[in-house]
Formats: structure tokens, C-alpha cells, sequence
């Protein structure tokens, strides 16, 4: 079996170490007579293997221990829900810095609870900047300060932490989560769903800081409520014990291949083919997104006519080179650069970039 370079923005590659441990375990993990996804999740057996999933994770991202670590069942999309009901009263302001398409869905999820100020938005320019700090138009009592780090769909990324005084920074890291460093500190909350940077579909990853949780928040069912998962150590009710194991294995990979800040490297060296390959393109590719702001996880570009997006991604995949088809919101060709992704995949969809310029340009 051959396996090809997977460019999907998620459910994302996964390391090919991590799939075959997995696939080794599967029928019998460590020796106890049954798989893992078959153990109670309240058993030692599992608690074992959460506990170190939650230690690896600390270790990996280097979050404090005023920080909880929750692994929830669902997308970040339920998180977005999640953070008004937990975190700001009924109809009290929550600022939110609006960078792209899963902005506008966080917007969407809390605007049932909360009035929602906009601070600043790049949606007048397409969403292919980040809007300077100055520009931003916070509240003087808003509950928190919601961005996303990185947009999946348009390519942007904040490439440093905004100051936003005393109220809390929470960011949707979904999508940039582990590629690089990141001061844990300087956000209340962090939240990220894993099927991109931590491993598979169907568990989301809640880094918030403690005395956030003594907020009362709003009315909610206990299934809800952060404060209540914390108490249970994320086993409030029975969590996804697959992907949650799954994750671990994860965690673990990429602490052996060496942190954070290998694969700050590695990222750095994979966007850097695929933006060489659009910039040295003379506008055969484009990317429309400032510089200064753009993703090194997600890069859309587009050809010079859209009737060869189609020829594009049926002659990639031929070339096992995997899902690079543009979102439907932007269109295009978008190539997602995870940590699983091995830079001899960008190096692999820069050269077909090349000739297919060549044999089409």
C-alpha cells in the first residue's frame, strides 16, 4: 500500500505511526483481553490513558496549571455555543474580531445569548487581512474577546496575540493549534476541534483558565456547563474514548519528533514552498491574502480560469497528491499544510504546481 499526500483541511491527515499503533491495538490494547473502544471509560484502564493524553498535551503546548484541560465530544462549533452560556450573562456584550467564514459561525452560535459587537471586520475586503489592533472598537464591559486564530477557509492567521487589556482573549484555535509555540497565558480560553494539528474527528480540546469558571454564566442543562466537566475530569457523561485515545497517540508522536518547535520549522518550510510556488507563479497562481497575514496551515490560490480548477484536482490526485479542492464558500484550490503533513508533500504539490503551470500556462 502506498499512501498519498493528503492536503484536506478535516477530517486531516494523520501520521502513519499514529494509524498503525492504532491499527496494531485495535483488537487487543495492552494486554487486556479487549480493545480500548471497548473499555469503560471509568475503568483504569482508559483513565490511564486519558490521564496521560491530558499530561502530554500540557507538556506539548505548555499550558499552566491554572489552566483545566477538557476533551469534549463535538466539533468547535458546539464550543462557540458553549462559551456564552458558560461565560457571559443573558444579553451582556461580547466582542468578536471578524477575520472569516468560521468568525461569522461563532457569531452565529452566541448571537441567540449575548448582544455581539463587532470590533473589527475584514469582510469588506474579503477577508484577506487581519484588521489592525488600532482599529478596534472594543467594549468598555464586554465578557470576553472572541478571534480565530487561524481561518480555514480564507487563509488568515494572526502571527502574534493582540493586547486586549483585562478582558479575557478567547480564540477558536481549531486549525493552527500545536504548529508552533503559543503563550497559553495570554488567552482565558483556548479551543480547538482535533481533526486537524491533534488527531481525529468527534472530540474537541477546552483549555480555560480556572477562575473563569467561577462565572455563573446563564441557564444551562449541567451537560453544558465547563465547570461540571472540569469536577469530572471530562467524564461527565461517556466521551468519544476513541478519538480521545486516538489524540493521545498523537500528543505523543509529536513530542518523540520534537515539539512544538519542530514543527514551527516544518510549517514554516512547507508554506514557504507553496507560496514560493504562487509568487513565482508570474499570476498564474494567486493568493489573495496579505502577506503579513497569511495562514501557514491553510493556503487557498486560485488559476487564471476557473475551467482548470477541475483538471487541477483530477490530475493531482493522480498524482497522489489528495483533496485539494477549494471550499465552496471561496472556491479555488486550498491546501491545507497540518503537522502530519510530511514537507515532502509540499515539496511534491509545489513541483506539480510547476508543471502544471508549464503544460497549461
Amino acid at each position: 500500500m502506498t499512501r498519498a499526500f493528503n492536503f484536506s483541511a478535516g477530517p486531516a491527515t494523520l501520521p502513519e505511526s499514529v494509524l498503525r499503533q492504532a491499527q496494531e491495538e485495535m483488537l487487543e490494547w495492552n494486554g487486556a483481553g479487549a480493545s480500548i473502544v471497548e473499555m469503560s471509560h471509568r475503568g483504569p484502564e482508559f483513565m490511564a490513558v486519558a490521564a496521560q493524553a491530558e499530561a502530554d498535551l500540557r507538556r506539548l503546548i505548555g499550558i499552566p496549571d491554572d489552566y483545566a484541560v477538557l476533551f469534549l465530544a463535538g466539533g468547535a462549533t458546539t464550543q462557540q455555543a458553549l462559551l456564552a452560556l458558560n461565560f457571559a450573562q443573558p444579553g451582556q456584550t461580547v466582542d468578536y474580531v471578524l477575520t472569516g467564514h468560521w468568525g461569522k459561525t461563532a457569531i452565529k452560535q452566541v448571537s441567540p445569548y449575548v448582544t455581539v459587537n463587532v470590533a473589527a471586520s475584514s469582510e469588506a475586503n474579503g477577508f484577506h487581512d487581519i484588521p489592525a489592533r488600532a482599529s478596534w472598537q472594543l467594549s468598555d464591559d464586554a465578557a470576553y474577546v472572541h478571534i480565530t486564530a487561524n481561518e480555514t477557509i480564507h487563509g488568515v492567521e494572526f502571527r502574534d496575540t493582540p493586547d486586549v487589556g483585562e478582558v479575557p482573549l478567547f480564540a477558536d484555535f481549531s486549525s493552527s493549534i500545536a504548529s508552533e509555540p503559543l503563550d497559553v497565558s495570554k488567552y482565558g480560553l483556548i479551543y480547538a476541534g482535533a481533526q486537524k494539528n491533534l488527531g481525529p474527528v468527534g472530540v474537541s480540546v477546552v483549555i480555560v483558565r480556572r477562575d473563569l469558571l467561577e462565572r455563573s454564566g446563564q441557564p444551562r442543562a449541567d451537560i453544558f456547563d465547563y465547570g461540571s466537566h472540569v469536577a469530572r475530569d471530562s467524564m461527565l457523561n461517556t466521551p468519544p474514548t476513541w478519538n480521545w485515545y486516538l489524540a493521545g497517540l498523537v500528543f505523543q508522536w509529536m513530542l518523540a519528533e520534537g515539539g512544538v518547535e519542530e514543527f514551527a520549522r516544518r510549517n514554516a518550510v512547507k508554506s514557504g514552498l507553496i507560496y514560493g510556488a504562487i509568487d513565482q507563479s508570474g499570476g498564474f497562481y494567486r493568493n489573495e491574502v496579505v502577506p503579513a497575514a497569511r495562514s501557514r496551515m491553510n493556503i487557498p490560490f486560485f488559476l487564471p480560469d476557473d475551467t482548470l480548477n477541475a483538471r487541477f484536482v483530477s490530475e493531482s490526485k493522480a498524482a497522489g497528491l489528495l483533496a485539494l479542492k477549494g471550499h465552496k464558500a471561496v472556491g479555488g484550490i486550498r491546501a491545507s499544510l497540518y503537522n502530519a503533513l510530511p514537507v515532502e508533500g509540499a515539496q511534491a504539490l509545489a513541483a506539480f504546481m510547476r508543471d502544471f503551470q508549464q503544460r497549461n500556462g
